[in-house]
């Protein structure tokens, strides 16, 4: 189903489900934002077709006379408690999914459409019921500015670019939007990187931009969204890294870690310290954005992906002066024992 449809279908589900009473098509055409441009002939056939996929979605649609006096014109309506769900048992995992898909049913798009079709619905002189809407259980509005170009950019398979917080710009094949503790998460492949990837989108800087026509990659087969969401929880540690901290930088990094001796050579001014880590790629990411302030001194791998995040950032165009271009010198330069 194409978004136009989905959206229009949507108008008329919202529009018959609110009035209260019958509705004679007039005032349905009048209030459904995707039956205003069309013809009587069209409207006619879209009308007609909206129907039969409602009802072949299982939503109960009447017909009757919206006027009592006289019963030579019919009208349509949907009655809430035909149409409300009996009460059903989730297990934790599904009822994760069903709010994720409740929060994306209220973000402003779909809010917008909502507020349309009641107005249309007055000023055709029909009250509507908004609570009737509670079988929609529309309940969180996501508010991230990257929200709604990355939605776009996930229903038609386009590539994105944007900022992220370490400063670096990504390229983003973006497969889904998830949600976790009350924060948005996109989950894709990082072209630059060759590998999948999960941003948060408050940490977006910018707004991300389509750097792609529509259907420019496929999404994974095999993809489970569930198992990605998961990852979003913090992970218990499966691995230390061994970092030299500069005095009084990085307090929540200090919080996680254990003073630790060190054979090696560190610049002045730093402490050495180990620091257990679940995830290589977002511990990586967690240190670049102290710059120059934190160093890796132990795992290598970390240690390499670390300097591929700051080298990023230089080649998005940071100046040579900064930090993190120092940051890079550092690790380049530190030396490991022996």
């Amino acid at each position: 189903m194409t978004t136009r449809k989905t959206e229009r279908i949507l108008n008329l589900t919202i529009c018959l489900l609110v009035s209260g009473r019958y509705l004679p098509k007039a005032k349905i055409r009048e209030a459904v934002e995707g039956y205003h441009n069309l013809s009587d002939a069209a409207f006619e056939r879209t009308f007609e077709r909206d129907k039969d996929e409602l009802r072949s979605l299982g939503v109960p649609i009447e017909v009757g006379s919206f006027d009592r006096l006289f019963d030579d014109e019919l009208g349509y309506r949907i009655l809430p408690s035909e149409f409300e769900l009996p009460p059903i048992d989730l297990d934790p995992d599904e009822a994760s999914v069903v709010g994720v898909a409740a929060r994306v049913w209220q973000h402003a798009g779909m809010a917008e459409s909502t507020r349309s079709a009641l107005a249309k619905l007055r000023a055709a002189g029909v009250e509507p019921d908004p609570s009737a809407l509670g079988a929609l259980e529309p309940s969180v509005q996501a508010t991230e500015p990257a929200f709604e170009p990355l939605w776009h950019a996930v229903l038609h398979r386009i590539r994105v670019s944007f900022v992220y917080r370490d400063g670096a710009r990504r390229t983003l094949e973006p497969w889904g939007l998830t949600s976790s503790k009350g924060h948005w998460y996109v989950i894709g492949r990082d072209v630059g990187r060759n590998a999948t990837r999960m941003f948060k989108l408050a940490r977006i800087i910018d707004l991300p931009k389509n750097v792609s026509r529509a259907g420019a990659y496929e999404v994974p087969d095999n993809l489970d969204m569930r198992s990605l969401a998961r990852a979003l929880n913090p992970s218990e540690p499966t691995a230390s890294a061994t970092l030299a901290i500069r005095a009084g930088k990085a307090p929540a990094l200090r919080r996680r870690a254990e003073p630790t001796e060190w054979g090696g050579s560190v610049p002045n001014g730093f402490e050495v310290y180990e620091v257990g880590y679940g995830d290589l790629h977002a511990f990586a990411e967690d240190i670049a954005r102290h710059a120059a302030d934190v160093l890796v001194l132990e795992p290598a791998e970390l240690r390499a992906e670390v300097i591929a995040d700051l080298s990023a950032v230089v080649a998005a165009g940071t100046p040579v002066s900064t930090p993190r271009n120092r940051s890079a010198s550092l690790h380049d330069s530190a030396r490991t024992p022996g």
